[in-house]
């Protein structure tokens, strides 16, 4: 890819990227509050009850500056935050999956918490021998919006039900997500392995086509009655073929301290 190709795909992924940070970052899951309290008024002998953490709570278990090597950790603030009915998705069956990248809460979770986690740029040992060996190497480094929402019942296990349906219905037809003035298409959605809490289920997400194209990572584990929810980034990786590893330290750190 010539230097000119590079700097363009890198700032339509930059562009991209920082139209999603700027507003994905709140309760990215989904529960029914009524349903748990029905659930729970005909009793369960088989699985003890799940009680929701609050917002305080979740604050505890959220990761802290330290909690990762070599990434930086900060809370998000409300202006981070994408408010119900500020997005909208062109597809119904697609909302759940494409609400989860912008953090739309969804249902009615009892606390919330959320954080910035971002890489911290790798050393190199040696000098870049040209343009784009020097702009990969700046560019690579994965950034995480990562939330926490807890529901009382049975409410974190519907949310993974949900966003998995979500996502085999809408893996290759394509949606478009709006929000303001900022649109963004999704082709295709690739389901990849990960492990952590009582189950988890990861994606890699393609937003536009060919050289403009940029993959994302999509993953959402459960704890208890707590949902997990890591929608992450690499400025590094451009074009339709290009990809990144799932930002697993993150995602393990974050699982250990639910516990």
């Amino acid at each position: 890819m010539r230097a000119t190709a590079v700097r363009r795909t890198s700032l339509a992924a930059s562009a991209a990227c920082l139209a999603l940070l700027a507003t994905a970052c709140g309760g990215s899951d989904s529960g029914d509050k009524d349903d748990s309290a029905a659930s729970g008024a005909k009793g369960d002998a088989t699985k003890p009850a799940v009680k929701a953490l609050t917002s305080a709570e979740l604050e505890k278990a959220s990761l802290e500056q330290g909690d990762v090597a070599g990434h930086k950790i900060s809370k998000t603030g409300p202006e981070d935050i994408a408010q119900p009915g500020a997005v909208t998705v062109d597809n119904k069956e697609c909302e759940p999956i494409g609400f989860a990248f912008y953090g739309v809460k969804r249902g009615n979770p009892v606390g919330n918490a959320g954080r910035k986690v971002v890489e911290e740029p790798k050393k190199k040992s040696a000098a870049p021998e040209d343009f784009e060996d020097a702009m990969g190497a700046a560019l690579d480094m994965t950034s995480s919006l990562v939330t926490l929402a807890s529901y009382d019942g049975d409410g974190a296990e519907k949310n993974l039900a949900e966003l998995r349906t979500s996502a085999a219905a809408c893996a290759t037809g394509g949606f478009t997500l709006s929000m303001k003035d900022s649109k963004q298409t999704i082709t295709k959605l690739t389901e990849e392995k990960v492990a952590g809490g009582d189950e988890a289920v990861a994606w890699r997400v393609q937003m536009g086509k060919g050289e403009s194209a940029a993959p994302f990572k999509l993953v959402s584990l459960r704890k208890g009655g707590t949902v997990a929810t890591f929608f992450s980034f690499n400025l590094g990786a451009t074009g339709a073929k290009s990809d990144f590893d799932l930002p697993t330290a993150v995602i393990d750190a974050q699982a250990g301290k639910l516990g």
